[in-house]
């Protein structure tokens, strides 16, 4: 590590020499990009802006939401903060990070990923600066698409997806490993059919679970989910999808493309043997939407440098730097036109092709307390075991608009 623990933001004037370069704290959160790739970030940065050092400390998850709000609302705040994409209007409503929506230009705004960008704007101003994405694909067992005679490349549409997994589903093997509470995939289909899992006029949301086109995507979620054993009742977690994956009797599971590299250690016979394709989507135009995950980069208000702390967002935002957190970390950068970079790995490249058809989660302060409680597992798992369905997905509906419209 660079710098170990949390520590004091130490970002103030007073850790400058008169004469000497700026010091600039950037908190970087922990397994986010490698060492080396902050190691030489920092070199080329301090290179070529000799006014500025950088102190870059790594975070840990745990906790990290109230030490970002606890830093905001100080005098003495880091200079520039790697926050959760979905995290941004949390933070931004405390009012204590800087806009930068005259800055989108200068950063080639107009080239993000929409469902990437779109987190970090907040009534109309960008506050977060997209870093890098990420999103689910679909990684399938080579040898079981073979034995069942299934080409992987030719499955693009929903129903054509379905007709293979049938045929998966024989031999022995699942066609497809799909927890109950995968509520990423259905959102992802949720959108493909025009809904959206909550909607907001006039300042107020209301939860959109129970809308003609929610419910058409949960009844398309259970037809998929009943082609395998995946548990009704946790998600990928409990237990882990890439060690039921690994036994190899598993013909498809969904996750992010790193998860192969799990799946082989857990089992290296398997190595060579994992494909990818996207998620399919309603028609064979496009690929299925997908929740785009991934990290923005913010300055708070009170940093003491602001003007070099947004050289350092410009850099890590920029093509070189982009270019290398693709490489390096096998991430979605953050423009359109970069998707190319990835081109020589099969499984970056399959999420590179879907991340257009991102979306983000609902853009309100409270998003943060439904993932908490999560009402969209428990209808899941509601509609999986018997629930009726307009009934599970009202009430689902009823919590996301009551968590939405929570006060804080």
């Amino acid at each position: 590590m660079l710098t170990a623990g949390l520590g004091a933001c130490s970002s103030s004037d007073s850790s400058d020499s008169a004469d000497g370069p700026q010091k600039l704290t950037v908190w970087i959160m922990k397994d986010s990009v490698t060492d080396d790739y902050l190691k030489r970030f920092k070199a080329d940065f301090e290179k070529t802006h000799k006014d500025a050092t950088l102190d870059i400390q790594i975070q840990e998850w745990d906790g990290i939401g109230q030490k970002v709000t606890a830093a905001l609302a100080s005098n003495d705040a880091p200079d520039v903060i790697e926050v959760g994409n979905t995290q941004v209007a949390q933070y931004a409503a405390s009012g204590g990070v800087k806009d930068f929506t005259d800055k989108t230009s200068d950063l080639q705004g107009e080239d993000w990923l929409p469902g990437l960008a779109e987190p970090g704007r907040i009534d109309g101003k960008q506050y977060g600066i997209p870093w890098y994405a990420a999103n689910r694909v679909v990684i399938y067992n080579k040898d079981l698409f073979e034995k069942a005679g299934v080409d992987a490349g030719a499955i693009k549409t929903r129903e054509q997806w379905i007709t293979a997994t049938e045929k998966l589903n024989k031999g022995g093997s699942q066609g497809i490993y799909l927890p109950g509470q995968n509520w990423y995939l259905l959102s992802g289909f949720i959108w493909d059919e025009g809904g959206d899992l909550a909607t907001e006029s006039g300042g107020t949301w209301k939860g959109a679970l129970d809308t003609p086109e929610a419910v058409k995507a949960m009844e398309y979620y259970k037809q998929l989910q009943a082609l395998g054993k995946g548990p009704k009742d946790s998600d990928e977690a409990k237990p882990l999808q890439h060690d039921v994956f690994a036994k190899g009797m598993v013909a498809q599971e969904i996750s992010v493309p790193g998860g192969a590299k799990i799946i082989e250690q857990a089992n290296p016979e398997l190595k060579g043997k994992i494909g990818f394709f996207p998620i399919p989507g309603k028609s064979a135009d496009k690929p299925g939407s997908v929740v785009l995950g991934g990290s923005d980069l913010i300055v708070p208000e009170a940093s003491a440098h602001q003007d070099a702390a947004y050289e350092v967002i410009k850099a890590l935002a920029g093509d070189k730097w982009q270019t290398e957190i693709a490489r390096t970390m096998s991430y979605v950068p953050n423009r359109t036109s970069l998707a190319e970079v990835l081109s020589s790995d099969e499984g970056a490249s399959v999420m590179a092709a879907a991340a257009p058809q991102g979306h983000a989660t609902p853009n309100s302060p409270n998003w943060a307390a439904v993932e908490a409680n999560n009402p969209i597992k428990a209808y899941q798992t509601a509609v999986l075991t018997g629930s009726d369905l307009a009934t599970a997905a009202k009430k689902a509906s009823d919590s996301i608009t009551k968590t939405l419209n929570t006060k804080s």
